[in-house]
């Protein structure tokens, strides 16, 4: 049962995957979210008429949806022929890494500096519901629940513009995350490195924070390899 503590968290963290009314925007959201997700896969046809007759709209808010996911390098439109889901690019999932890995080490630096344990609060208690959607061997809930994790963090520091800047272009990076997230130990160790983030913060520990951020952030692209062998299809290029 959800206490009221819960809901009233879960008010401010959206989780709720049920369907909204859909214009161009919540197309273009709902379409991001299924291609991250591997509901759509890289290489994947993707066709506008069957969406929008899914969608219940017309082809033109699913077109313009293409032509934002076609920015961020999720679609590959090839006009009058047809529109592929893109493949993953290992180059530009290090980029997006890169500029995480140094936002969260800020981010950290700031927490850890500031010794106010309620600008953790909302992070300790995602984490909470960490560990329960992985009782409940709820994966896609528990996905859901670590970007939010990351935020609270990055919105308790006054950076939470920054934090969706990086979201928007972290697809590629987000795909290699979702094809890492069912390894064994991939779980426990993502609820281990959250504990020592957020105890290092508590505890004033910039060095200890940034250190355990980096060993966070590393994980998915050090199995880069393991991840291209499985999936060779999913990789526009060799990975390395």
């Amino acid at each position: 049962m959800t206490s009221t503590g819960d809901q009233a968290l879960m008010a401010d963290i959206d989780l709720d995957f049920e369907r909204r009314p859909l214009a161009s925007q919540s197309i273009y959201g709902s379409l991001r979210r299924r291609i991250v997700d591997l509901q759509l896969r890289p290489g994947e046809l993707v066709s506008r008429a069957q969406l929008a007759g899914e969608y219940g709209v017309s082809q033109t808010p699913v077109r313009d949806a293409f032509f934002q996911l076609q920015r961020e390098g999720l679609v590959e439109i090839f006009p009058q022929s047809r529109t592929v889901v893109a493949k993953i690019n290992v180059a530009h999932a290090r980029q997006t890494q890169f500029l995480r890995m140094a936002l969260e080490i800020e981010v950290g630096k700031t927490l850890a500096a500031a010794g106010d344990p309620a600008r953790i609060a909302v992070a300790r208690h995602v984490l909470q519901l960490q560990l329960r959607a992985l009782d409940e061997d709820r994966l896609e809930r528990f996905s859901a629940l670590d970007r939010h994790f990351h935020l609270s963090l990055c919105d308790a520091a006054g950076h939470p513009d920054l934090w969706h800047m990086i979201s928007e272009r972290s697809g590629h990076i987000d795909r290699l995350r979702a094809l890492n997230l069912p390894d064994p130990g991939k779980v426990n160790a993502i609820i281990a490195a959250h504990g020592q983030i957020l105890d290092a913060i508590a505890a004033g520990d910039a060095a200890a924070c940034e250190a355990a951020v980096r060993l966070h952030l590393s994980g998915t692209l050090s199995a880069v390899p393991l991840i291209c062998e499985r999936y060779p299809d999913y990789f526009d290029a060799p990975a390395n």
